[in-house]
């Protein structure tokens, strides 16, 4: 059975559609709905039941923790025992908008949304729909990606619907999301340093202007308390075997399967790849060259290949740069390397 799916105005979404979305939450439903990285899965934050739902409806472990969505640095501190000059900085050079700050949480806070831990990720979305769904609901929304446990992540509404059927009670189509990356999620513990937990559209280089940014890639273990989403080693995975090479490796790589090849730019180097090697037929996708132009397409590329039943994905490594960091650590999850 298909959910309920309502098309929005993305800039101006009409009433009666965000009113039907917040009687489902106050019900403790869950409604899908844009925001400017990803669709995302809402629940009342503060229901622990309708948490509990989430988790049921994504397949996803206790242990991974859910940012709560606010419309402003208000509603954070709402949530937070500790809010440093550090955390109203970044808030305010950044909310709204795709960074997520994780803070001490308040003992009202439950367990379930924060994974078991004694943390909680906020964040101020900046789309206008999840804007308009959290002022109408007036109190936080809980929201992980609107798709089955580390599965692509949606960036169209047919994605979530693809994903999780009717386990979510409503949709909300504002059309595709224009980052098409989950947030950058830091963490502020300590004045004069920003810890970056997962890499998101928020460069280092932004970050940096305010504090010292220290970054370790990590990988956690099932089980583990965590302070953000998007830590497993695997993680965004298409249902192909997905693999990260070199262009130059690409070609060799491709023989004999029917697989989708993913470039950077250009198809340079593959102008003489025909329709058919081995007899499998060749998709190939060439993405813009600048980290945000790759980012925004890359989950909607990942999941054009799957629904085309390819057997293996190959996508161009990306640079060692900065500016690459969250496109690398979405594309090391996702893969087999």
């Amino acid at each position: 059975m298909s959910p309920r799916v309502i098309s929005v105005d993305a800039d101006h979404p009409q009433k009666p559609a965000i009113d039907e979305a917040v009687a489902i939450l106050r019900n403790g439903g869950l409604v899908a709905f844009p925001t400017e990285t990803v669709y995302g899965l809402g629940a009342r934050a503060l229901d622990r039941a309708a948490v509990t739902r989430i988790f049921a409806a994504k397949g996803r472990p206790a242990a991974h923790p859910i940012i709560a969505h606010v419309l402003d640095e208000n509603g954070a501190r709402k949530m937070a025992t500790e809010w440093n000059d550090l955390a109203s900085a970044l808030a305010r050079a950044f909310w709204p908008g795709p960074l997520t700050i994780v803070a001490p949480k308040r003992a009202e806070i439950s367990a379930e949304l924060t994974g078991g831990g004694n943390s909680v990720g906020i964040r101020a979305p900046l789309h206008p729909v999840a804007r308009a769904l959290i002022a109408a609901l007036g109190e936080p929304i809980a929201a992980p990606s609107a798709n089955r446990f580390q599965q692509i992540s949606p960036t169209l509404a047919s994605h979530v619907v693809k994903s999780l059927g009717d386990r979510v009670d409503l949709i909300l189509d504002g059309g595709a999301c224009a980052r098409g990356i989950e947030s950058t999620v830091v963490s502020i513990s300590q004045a004069n340093e920003i810890h970056l937990l997962r890499p998101g559209s928020i460069s280092i280089e932004a970050l940096g202007k305010f504090a010292k940014v220290i970054y370790e890639n990590q990988n956690v273990t099932e089980g583990d308390v965590r302070a953000s989403p998007g830590l497993d080693a695997k993680h965004y995975a298409p249902r192909a075997r997905l693999l990260v090479a070199p262009r130059e490796e690409l070609a060799k790589l491709a023989q004999g399967k029917k697989t989708g090849v993913v470039l950077q730019g250009n198809s340079a180097g593959f102008e003489a790849l025909t329709t058919t090697a081995g007899n499998a037929a060749i998709q190939l996708r060439v993405l813009p060259a600048d980290a945000a132009g790759f980012a925004t397409a890359i989950f909607a590329t990942l999941h054009e290949l799957d629904d085309l039943e390819c057997d293996l994905i190959l996508v161009e490594a990306p640079p060692s740069t900065d500016d690459w960091i969250a496109v690398k650590d979405r594309l090391t999850r996702a893969s087999e390397n």
